[in-house]
């Protein structure tokens, strides 16, 4: 059984005697695997949940008792791809090469470095519009914010202080119920910007495949391309296999095979083979020579639980906050203390957007500009750096 490291922090609300706090649970790290419970009863408990669910379903809107659920909203969860890390400063490095190609390889290291484990069977909470996520990392600031609930879809903007790099994710989900599985599919895209060196990286988002049978698992899949325009250079990475044998078996469903090539002439520069919860190494096709770009376990391994450095700075739509009565409640397995508080959150945002309605007002977010095109979401940053934040992940 999987124990959660907590941070909690209370405040009393002047005049109102109004208990706030902040739970802030540890992340999933490489090592908290093993805890992972794949037991029958929590299998038959997922199965039963689908069993009026037709495949190719639309399951954006699915409801999920808190016993499924992580104590954290999935805005923690994309956050945490970014500011959790230990060792070296993976994004940092980035901004401290010389050379274009090595640039790139740092910024595919990089990429390789937000792929975490995944708990089968256990889902983060679909958060509230408005809700925010403010943590800092060293020289590295994360800002996250929910710029809609329905469908959901989270910005990310992060700085890099010391290196001058900028961060930005838009990112929306379409998970589908397809039987023995479940498919999400993430779209949007994040772009990098190496503001020294005159350079934006963009790149896509592997998708998220839950199995049930006939082996449980969950693991990303499918293939990141990312590019370069100013220098010309290009990489492509493939998660797992497409076979159908691989998909359901779990053979080989962290491998990672990719290259990197010039994208004008296609000529390939370098070939990315590995497993990225072990190691990746990169071979230089012109010389031969082997280069292991990337360790999971020292990168993604012993992840340390942010502490709250400042609890009057931290804001009212803070994550942490938000849910903090339903974290509390499932880290202590409190269930019906977590229902309620599940309930109090939904029930909260549900009438602001009534009163939204009957004053004929929309939704506009405080800290991205957004636009929608069709079913294709984009935001831009309103402001161009991101302040340090109160809470902080611990040296």
């Amino acid at each position: 059984m999987f124990h959660w490291a907590v941070v909690l922090c209370t405040k009393e609300e002047e005049g109102e005697g109004m208990r706030k706090q902040v739970v802030l649970a540890k992340p999933f790290s490489l090592e908290d695997e093993k805890y992972s419970e794949h037991t029958s009863n929590l299998i038959q408990r997922i199965l039963s949940l689908f069993k009026n669910v037709r495949p190719g379903s639309d399951l954006t809107n699915f409801q999920l008792p808190p016993q499924l659920n992580l104590p954290r909203s999935q805005l923690q969860c994309y956050g945490e791809m970014v500011y959790s890390f230990n060792g070296q400063d993976l994004l940092g490095e980035c901004g401290r090469r010389d050379q274009p190609i090595d640039r790139l390889k740092s910024i595919v290291t990089w990429n390789i470095s937000t792929l975490r484990p995944l708990i089968f069977g256990l889902a983060p909470y679909n958060p509230i519009v408005g809700e925010t996520h403010h943590v800092s990392n060293g020289d590295l600031n994360v800002l996250m914010e929910q710029i809609s609930h329905h469908p959901p879809v989270s910005a990310l903007h992060a700085t890099h202080e010391k290196e001058n790099i900028d961060v930005t994710f838009c990112q929306y989900f379409t998970p589908k119920f397809r039987g023995a599985y479940v498919d999400v599919e993430v779209k949007g895209k994040r772009v990098v910007k190496l503001l020294n060196q005159k350079e934006t990286y963009e790149m896509n988002q592997p998708r998220l495949v839950m199995t049930f049978l006939p082996a449980t698992g969950a693991h990303w899949a499918g293939k990141i391309v990312i590019k370069c325009l100013e220098t010309g250079l290009e990489a492509e990475l493939q998660l797992l296999s497409d076979s159908f044998l691989s998909r359901f078996t779990g053979s080989n469903k962290r491998s990672i095979k990719g290259k990197i090539f010039e994208s004008s002439s296609g000529k390939r520069l370098y070939e990315i083979f590995g497993h990225w919860d072990r190691t990746v190494t990169a071979k230089n096709l012109k010389t031969g020579e082997l280069e292991i770009i990337y360790h999971a376990s020292e990168h993604i391994a012993e992840l340390r639980t942010p502490v709250v450095k400042n609890l009057q700075e931290v804001s009212e739509s803070e994550s942490a906050m938000v849910w903090s009565e339903v974290s509390e409640g499932i880290m202590n397995k409190e269930w019906e203390k977590a229902r309620e508080g599940k309930r109090d959150v939904e029930e909260k945002q549900r009438e602001s957007r009534r009163q939204r309605e009957a004053s004929g007002q929309s939704w506009i977010p405080k800290h991205f500009s957004v636009v929608r095109a069709g079913k294709d979401w984009d935001c831009v940053p309103l402001q161009p750096r991101v302040p340090q934040a109160p809470i902080v992940v611990p040296l």
